[in-house]
């Protein structure tokens, strides 16, 4: 909520608020919003959606190249079966195809704006998935579901405090809300940076949190990292989970399945993930290390889990092959050998670490005008982007074991809500 003062610092959220009055400003806003989907979508109509009523539908928003999806639909395949697929799911996409219909969650419909990531959406996932490629704000009317994903952008702030509900700067979390309150759905996961819960010293992620629960979610949010839940990578997120506010359950983020004690898996390893690809890594971003670069060390041992890998091929980690990087100086690190006995991560080795399963094809664009360089880091982009699949799968387990013996309850409440949304 913003506070009328003069200077650089007018919005800062209010100390006590009313969540009622953060309702009615959310929905205000929420229905601002909606008006101007209507005039810029004009009178496009949404494709027939694939419904299945045995299933938990789901909507992906900011979709990128799937790996929250992918996640997700492996958990449900997971709480059905009572056992990971792991063996045969995974081994190829004809697998996975055959066997998604298992699944307890069931996508029909993504949205992003990101070409080449559609493109890498569509070689993966089944074309019964509508696509639409599109900015979110330019959509009318989302497709009705019972679960929502997304890892919506990181709002924008003022030097003097986070941009809130009522600023008028960029807020595309709201868009979030509104497919929310458009089609309440059962359950939502959204992901988002690290940074996000220190933004405006820590009041971003209250207001966040706030905007959530007044479109009528019990909500809870936690910093995890992926190497908790078997990722070979450091890689701090933040997961905020919704759950309708008229449906008995509980929702419990799942305690860490890797690490260092005695009654956890051990920690996945860089040799593990990639070691066999040392022969045939595939394609890396190719090219010189700047003095930003080498500001600090980009290279992990075997026996390491990886940098967190980044939206970027110049940025990506080193190879942990060869010697290691030494510290020469502040905010100075030498390669041993020079820049021809080190490289970059390929953009397999980076798929792995972000454990999506080989089977998995990205799209470059296939634009002869563009450098191969170009080409591949659009690639990096896509993958640096995604949720890790492992990670998703392991956030959405509680969700999924719930609604696997719960789902008679959430489709009658589903009933329910579409008898009363005919008569508003």
């Amino acid at each position: 909520m913003k506070i009328e003062e003069r200077g650089r610092a007018k919005y800062r959220p209010l100390q006590n608020y009313d969540i009622n009055e953060v309702k009615d400003l959310l929905i205000e806003k929420i229905h601002q919003e909606q008006e101007n989907a209507q005039l810029l979508s004009g009178e496009e109509k949404l494709e027939e959606v694939n419904y299945n009523t045995t299933k938990l539908n789901m909507v992906s928003l900011f979709s990128g190249c799937g790996g929250l999806d992918l996640g997700v639909e492996l958990a449900g395949l997971d709480a059905v079966e009572e056992k990971k697929f792991t063996d045969y799911v995974l081994s190829s996409r004809e697998q996975f195809l055959e066997n998604r219909g298992k699944s307890i969650f069931h996508t029909v419909y993504s949205v992003d704006m990101f070409k080449e990531a559609n493109q890498t959406y569509k070689l993966n996932f089944p074309e019964t998935v509508i696509q639409d490629e599109k900015d979110i704000r330019k959509i009318k009317d989302f497709p009705r579901c019972d679960i929502v994903l997304g890892g919506f952008p990181c709002p924008g702030f003022s030097e003097a405090g986070p941009r809130l509900i009522d600023d008028e700067r960029n807020f595309l979390y709201i868009h979030f809300i509104r497919c929310l309150m458009q089609t309440k759905p059962a359950f939502f996961i959204a992901e988002n940076v690290k940074g996000m819960l220190t933004l405006g010293k820590g009041e971003v992620i209250k207001q966040i949190i706030q905007d959530f629960e007044s479109a009528g979610y019990k909500v809870k949010y936690k910093l995890v990292n992926s190497r908790d839940y078997g990722v070979p990578q450091l890689r701090e997120r933040v997961f905020i989970v919704g759950v309708r506010e008229d449906i008995d359950f509980e929702y419990e983020f799942p305690n860490p399945t890797h690490g260092n004690d005695q009654n956890q898996i051990p920690y996945v390893t860089l040799k593990e993930a990639i070691g066999d690809l040392e022969s045939d890594p595939g394609e890396w971003y190719e090219g010189g290390f700047s003095p930003i670069y080498l500001s600090r060390n980009r290279k992990k041992d075997w026996e390491d889990q990886s940098f967190t890998i980044q939206a970027s091929g110049r940025q990506a980690p080193l190879h942990p092959g060869g010697e290691r990087m030494k510290h020469i100086g502040k905010d100075n690190w030498e390669l041993p050998g020079g820049e021809a006995a080190n490289r970059r991560l390929s953009v397999r080795e980076i798929a792995r670490i972000q454990t999506f399963p080989d089977w998995f094809l990205f799209s470059d664009g296939n634009n002869s005008s563009i450098s191969k360089n170009g080409r591949i880091n659009k690639v990096y982009k896509q993958i640096g982007n995604a949720v890790p699949v492992e990670l998703a799968r392991a956030i959405a387990q509680p969700i999924a074991r719930w609604s696997t013996k719960n789902m008679d309850i959430i489709r009658e409440k589903r009933i329910l809500l579409q008898q009363l949304q005919l008569f508003e």
